[in-house]
């Protein structure tokens, strides 16, 4: 029985953990082979605050214009469609 253990910031959407849970499931389903039923996702979500990369709090690397969202043509594409 896998267990995936996905650490988020508090700003996830109900939505999106439901995607990541779903994802997962079907990712090791098809990967592992395993029952869907026997395979958990545990989502922690921690406070922003609590975030760092490269020696800097995700609060000081949004202050500096730093998001962290993805660029490419895939993504850009999804957040100018209506």
């Amino acid at each position: 029985m896998p267990i995936v253990n996905v650490k988020v910031i508090e700003e996830v959407t109900p939505e999106q953990k439901l995607r990541l849970i779903r994802g997962i499931t079907e990712l090791l389903h098809q990967v592992l082979v395993k029952d869907p039923e026997r395979i958990y996702v545990v989502i922690d979500e921690v406070p922003l605050a609590n975030w760092a990369a490269g020696g800097y709090s995700v609060e000081e690397m949004r202050a500096q214009g730093k998001n962290g969202r993805c660029g490419c043509a895939l993504h850009t594409e999804k957040e100018q469609t209506p």
